[in-house]
């Protein structure tokens, strides 16, 4: 909309991505702080509690705790976004579709376990697969009709190493599913998952806004990718729409994301790495999402070979739970961890 009206009316200043996403994020953290204390009293109300798992230790004082809180800053982003963004942009509209279309997933997964009050009563792990596989395909059915870039590159070259070609939709697809799951499984402690997300989605746009940008991408040595820099007006809208919803997430949190903000969370951040040309890079931007994600794959392979646990529970914040760590040490320490791993990612681009 601020960007029509600069075509419209020869209003420069509106034109510019770094004032549009600032606009954006303070109308998104101003829309969070505004509607999730109502969503808060209501869903209470209403008794839309998360349903605990048996299994996790010492979370039995929050099974009275309201979930779907990333429906409030899903829908705040996307308001923020409408306003301030330029929607004839194919990078901005696919990034809606990708934050809508997971919310939708999570959405239908988190209703069916607070109608039921069961944790195991969501959407069955095949129906919920087969609709994120088809979000995916969506989604990188778009950038193909862009002709977006298939080229595969890693950090520290400043070529890409090859082109995937059509492989490129498969090895997407795996991004999206990935990114999605391990967010998702994050999402355990409060405002665990809500801080390493805002991390990686502050330095994916960095990366993207610099890719967008002729002489920025010229001197950083990365690849150069006309139009994707308005994606930074939905990037800044959703971090200032978690930060809002960090507010009333952090410990003790009075409302939980849910898979509804989980899987948005995850799909964007995967969307963003494909942007970005940094799928390999989104290994050390997400570092906790991929030590939780590992934790698990550890266990359980291990349990099925050996018959043995590697740690005391999995995903790993809840081993740390198990050996009487503080929640909100074990919260603040991973914390620490995304951002000096974020960090690091971000020297990467020097050493090309």
């Amino acid at each position: 909309m601020l960007y029509l009206l600069s075509q419209f009316l020869s209003f420069k200043l509106f034109s510019y991505i770094t004032v549009r996403v600032g606009i954006a994020f303070f109308l998104s953290l101003s829309l969070a702080l505004f509607l999730m204390p109502r969503y808060i009293r209501w869903a209470t109300a209403k008794k839309a509690n998360q349903p605990i798992n048996k299994f996790v230790p010492a979370h039995e004082g929050k099974k009275h705790t309201p979930t779907m809180g990333g429906a409030i800053f899903v829908f705040s982003a996307v308001i923020a976004t409408l306003i301030a963004g330029n929607f004839t942009n194919i990078y901005l509209v696919g990034g809606l579709i990708t934050i809508i279309g997971f919310a939708f997933v999570g959405f239908k997964d988190d209703y069916g376990k607070v109608a039921s009050g069961n944790n195991l009563k969501g959407l069955t792990p095949k129906g919920k697969m087969g609709l994120l596989i088809l979000i995916s395909l969506i989604v990188v059915g778009l950038l193909y009709y862009k002709n977006f870039p298939t080229t595969f590159y890693i950090p520290f070259l400043k070529t890409p190493l090859f082109d995937m070609n059509y492989v490129a939709i498969p090895f997407w697809v795996l991004v999206f599913l990935a990114t999605t799951n391990a967010v998702n499984l994050t999402d355990g402690l409060d405002g665990l998952a809500t801080v390493p997300s805002s991390l990686a989605l502050t330095t994916l746009g960095f990366i993207i806004y610099a890719t967008g940008h002729a002489e920025l991408s010229r001197y950083l040595l990365i690849p150069h990718i006309s139009d994707v820099g308005e994606i930074s007006i939905l990037i800044g809208a959703y971090i200032g729409a978690l930060i809002g919803f960090l507010y009333y997430n952090c410990y003790p949190a009075e409302i939980f994301m849910g898979d509804t903000g989980s899987l948005a969370t995850g799909g964007f951040i995967a969307y963003l790495a494909i942007l970005a040309k940094s799928e390999v890079l989104l290994i050390l931007i997400g570092a906790v999402f991929v030590a939780e994600t590992v934790s698990v794959i550890l266990q359980v392979g291990s349990y099925k070979l050996r018959g043995q646990r590697v740690f005391l529970m999995a995903p790993i914040h809840h081993h740390f739970e198990l050996k009487k760590w503080a929640e909100n040490k074990i919260i603040v320490r991973f914390w620490m961890v995304a951002f000096l791993a974020n960090v690091l990612a971000l020297i990467t681009l020097k050493f090309r």
